[in-house]
Order: structure tokens, then C-alpha cells, then sequence
């Protein structure tokens, strides 16, 4: 483990089940996961960072291919990402610990929670479907492309260029082999969200990916689930209102044990 900074502030790389994983720790409190969405680095929590870390000791893990850490020859897969995520913890020493997760980030967050439940306090899931019946229909029938339109915002790829390892030239390889994940994954039946032991609280925008008919099955499946939709908002909620975001987390994470609502 390769960490430099300050007590309340450092940064560094850990082996994480292969993987040559970069991270940040900010803050001082109980331990909590930033679990970043697809093709986003952990600046784009730079909102969510400022309003977290006074209460919480927040980890800023960057999965493969993402930010600062590199890709890994292969094809992913969201169990692959939340092996990765448990072993990260296992790496700097996490016995437990919140995990909230954004988009990618939610589905790797929800997958650690049902295989080790043991490392999970409470579970915050942002703008992520389980399976394709919770995405709209539009969306729906843009997953049918065998290439990914051109949908994501360019600022994504500017820092994509200014971190990644591989290169800037490297940024269509990622983009192609998410688009084949995103074209089959997630299929989580809903009736797996009953494995799920953590407290739960899933957000989603008005104007999120997935619909909020989806979203409420979530919140009725789980065995201990709260629902937040927030209103005109799209599935870049986190940047878009950081604000209202790390209000309904702090409110979640820090109310009473086995309360969620």
C-alpha cells in the first residue's frame, strides 16, 4: 500500500484483486465508499466531497479503466468490479463501512452488499437500474446499438485524457468495452434485492435513466428501503444538485440504527 498526505487527507494505489487501483481518503468519522459512475473519475464528486468529508472519512476508489487507475486486459463485468471493490477494502484494511454509489458505482455498491453483507453498514444507490425492465423505453432501444452513440458529455473525455495511464488514444478501447457491459448488464432479478441485509436508501432524478415506476419496486423489495426522487433532476443528480444529495445521504447514514425512514 502506497499512501502519501496529510492525516485527514491522502492518496495512494493499492493491489486490488489484480488491479492497480488509485484512491483518495478525506475526513475524519465513520468510514464511508464514494463509488463513482461509468467513465467518471472521482472529480466528479468534487460537490458531493466538500459536503461528506466533515462528517464522514470518506474513500475515493477509481475502478479499472477509470481516472488514475488503468485498464485491465478483458472484457468487465459488474461482479468483476464489485470482486475489485471488495478486495480494495480488504486492502486498506476496511472491516465495514457505508458504501454510496453513483450510476456503475450503485451496481457494484448493491453486489458487494448481497455478497458480503458483513462489509456493509448502510447502502446508498443513486440512478441505477437492476435490470433493462427499469430503464426507460427510449433508452431501452438505444441499447440495441452495437456501438455506443455519441452520448456522453465531452468533459468525461477530457479528463479521461488528463488522468488515465493508457493514454488519451486509449479512451474508444473503454468506451466499447462498456458499451458491450452495458448492453447486457445489469440483470439483477428484483426478487434478489431480498438478500440485501443493509439499510437502504436508493435516489434517483424526475429525469433519471431509470424510471421512478422501477425505482419504487426497489424501494418495496428490499427488506429495509427508502425512496428519494428529486425533482428536475437527470441521471447526473450528483453533480447536478451535490447539495440535495449529501443532504438525503447524511440524513439516511446518520439517523438512528434500523431506522431508515
Amino acid at each position: 500500500m502506497a499512501i502519501s498526505g496529510s492525516e485527514s487527507r491522502s492518496q495512494g494505489y493499492v493491489d486490488a484483486n489484480g488491479v492497480r487501483t488509485y484512491y483518495e481518503i478525506e475526513g475524519t468519522g465513520e468510514p464511508l465508499l464514494l463509488l463513482h459512475g461509468g467513465f467518471s473519475p472521482i472529480e466528479t464528486f468534487s460537490g458531493l466531497r466538500s459536503l461528506l468529508t466533515p462528517h464522514f472519512r470518506v474513500y475515493f476508489p477509481e475502478r479499472r479503466a477509470h481516472g488514475r487507475t488503468p485498464d485491465v486486459p478483458g472484457p468487465v463485468t459488474y461482479d468483476l468490479m464489485a470482486q475489485d471493490t471488495i478486495a480494495f477494502m480488504e486492502a486498506v484494511e476496511l472491516d465495514s463501512a457505508h458504501l454510496v454509489g453513483w450510476s456503475d458505482g450503485a451496481a457494484v455498491g448493491l453486489l458487494v452488499a448481497m455478497r458480503r453483507p458483513d462489509l456493509v453498514r448502510r447502502l446508498v444507490l443513486i440512478g441505477q437500474n437492476l435490470n433493462p425492465d427499469g430503464l426507460r423505453p427510449e433508452i431501452r432501444a438505444m441499447m440495441q446499438q452495437e456501438t455506443m452513440p455519441d452520448m456522453l458529455p465531452p468533459m468525461l473525455r477530457e479528463l479521461y485524457a488528463a488522468l488515465s495511464p493508457d493514454g488519451p488514444e486509449h479512451w474508444d478501447t473503454v468506451v466499447d468495452k462498456f458499451w458491450q457491459l452495458y448492453r447486457v448488464e445489469p440483470d439483477i432479478p428484483l426478487s434478489e434485492l431480498e438478500k440485501v441485509q443493509a439499510p437502504t436508501l436508493v435516489i434517483m432524478g424526475q429525469h433519471d435513466i431509470p424510471t421512478i415506476e422501477h425505482a419504487q419496486e426497489m424501494q418495496r423489495t428490499l427488506p429495509n428501503g427508502r425512496l428519494e426522487v428529486v425533482p428536475d433532476a437527470s441521471h447526473g443528480l450528483p453533480m447536478e444538485k451535490p447539495e440535495v444529495v449529501s443532504r438525503l445521504v447524511l440524513d439516511f447514514l446518520q439517523g438512528a440504527p434500523g431506522r431508515t425512514g
